[in-house]
């Protein structure tokens, strides 16, 4: 077998009809890594330009990445379960909400004043940190409560 005979199998087993959780694992990532640069973005945007108080700045930038993040999702991580149900979707956005917003927003809001309140650290490193953290329970909720 040449090694692009090897390459295409492997990726269309992560494309393949039904998304595998390895593809689906990857995809999730990909968006939330987008969804970090947002987040640090909005972060570095509402602490030093404008000047909020971390614990807020962080609060409304997890929100803006939580909505981000399942406009993606719903469009392309979940495609194949969100789209047979179009309806569903103010539904599928309340769940994201609750599970994987609280996840988000809970973690963030507790490890950062852990780590930047307690710890001293850098607000942009600890949040690097949170949302590394909070990730794998995301996923999981994500794919268990949201899109089942």
């Amino acid at each position: 077998m040449t090694p692009t005979l090897g390459a295409r199998r492997w990726w269309s087993r992560l494309e393949g009809e039904g998304p595998g959780q390895l593809r689906r694992w990857l995809a999730f990532n990909f968006v939330g890594g987008l969804g970090i640069l947002i987040q640090l973005s909005t972060l570095a945007a509402l602490t030093a330009g404008v000047g909020l108080h971390y614990l807020l700045a962080t609060g409304l930038a997890v929100e803006v990445t939580v909505l981000h993040n399942f406009i993606w999702h719903e469009r392309w991580t979940w495609r194949d379960r969100a789209g047979q149900d179009k309806p569903g979707r103010w539904k599928r956005l309340l769940h994201f909400q609750i599970s994987n917003g609280a996840l988000s927003l809970g973690g963030n809001l507790v490890l950062m004043q852990l780590l930047v309140g307690t710890g001293a650290m850098n607000y942009t490193l600890a949040n690097l940190v949170s949302i590394t953290l909070c990730s794998i329970l995301n996923f999981l909720a994500t794919d268990r409560l949201v899109f089942r």
